[in-house]
């Protein structure tokens, strides 16, 4: 007889067993290293029962996965898995712990098995290691409206889609695979001023070698480190030769042809139901978009 766990894992996941069982292999250890520092502190120092007594577990860490999985993926309720898994409601808050370990992983890094790029900076130093180009894009995601009174609330409201939205900052490589992701930002800052916030100058410095490919939107960073910070050529002044005007539609043609899988790389994120829109608290949105992001990059690498 299948369990709930295998049958949940095979319907609503999708991703492979195999995959589900290096996820396994990866964070079961983290998190039980973590289930016992709560349980330490809670103490005040060492258990004083002998290790295996007291009460289990009602959903065993390969089901937590599973369970957290089908909430990333289709954003069901947690009264549905629990339903699903056979337990109260209140036990499936547990998966946030879970995001938490998957957000933490980082993106994985093309034919390197082992290695995950977490940091900026370690993207950047990948990428002149191998001698990549980078593509980096801004997307936005729709939020809850903050309550009226609440301080900051105009940071959310985005200029370019008059919404309360959070804005993710994604880095891809030529094929369009994740390798990074920033903290998200209110809606409302420019995309080239939440690459800022993210230290893209300092790596520029410290990275000379470096190439990123950009839109129209990271005109500010092309002007301050040119050559390096890649955007669309200008469009020439009215009345140029006709010669010019060609000359610059196949540049600009070439260099979104480049650039697009970056834009894929958006829609596949975009994919998780929790991306279309998220309906929950607005500081949970960043872990939920990182752990997202790694497991896409897991995919994406194989």
């Amino acid at each position: 007889m299948v369990n709930r766990a295998v049958l949940a894992h095979r319907l609503f996941t999708g991703i492979s067993q195999r995959h589900l069982s290096c996820l396994v292999e990866e964070l079961a250890v983290p998190w039980q290293a973590g289930v016992e520092g709560r349980r330490h502190a809670a103490r005040g120092g060492a258990r004083k029962r002998a290790a295996g007594a007291g009460a289990r577990h009602q959903l065993v860490f390969a089901d937590r996965l599973v369970a957290t999985l089908i909430h990333l993926r289709h954003d069901l309720p947690h009264s549905a898995l629990g339903l699903l898994f056979g337990v109260d409601r209140s036990t499936i808050s547990a998966i946030a712990e879970i995001r938490t370990l998957l957000a933490e992983r980082g993106c994985a890094v093309p034919d390197r098995p082992g290695l995950r790029l977490r940091t900026l900076a370690d993207v950047f130093a990948y990428a002149q290691a191998e001698g990549i180009e980078l593509r980096l894009d801004a997307t936005e995601i729709q939020v809850r409206r903050p309550p009226a009174g609440r301080g900051g609330r105009r940071a959310f409201v985005s200029g370019k889609k008059k919404q309360n939205t959070m804005k993710a900052t994604v880095i891809a490589d030529w094929r369009g695979r994740t390798l990074w992701t920033d903290t998200l930002r209110p809606g409302r800052m420019h995309d080239a001023t939440a690459a800022r916030n993210e230290g893209i100058a300092v790596c520029f410095q410290h990275f000379p070698d470096v190439e990123v490919l950009l839109d129209d939107g990271y005109l500010g960073l092309s002007r301050d480190h040119r050559g390096q910070a890649i955007t669309p050529p200008r469009k020439p002044r009215p009345g140029a030769l006709p010669g010019r005007v060609q000359q610059w539609e196949r540049d600009r043609h070439e260099h979104s042809s480049d650039r697009i899988t970056v834009e894929h790389t958006l829609a596949d994120h975009k994919r998780w139901k929790q991306l279309t829109r998220w309906t929950h608290r607005r500081d949970r949105l960043p872990d939920t978009y990182r752990a997202i992001a790694s497991l896409v990059s897991d995919r994406t690498t194989t």
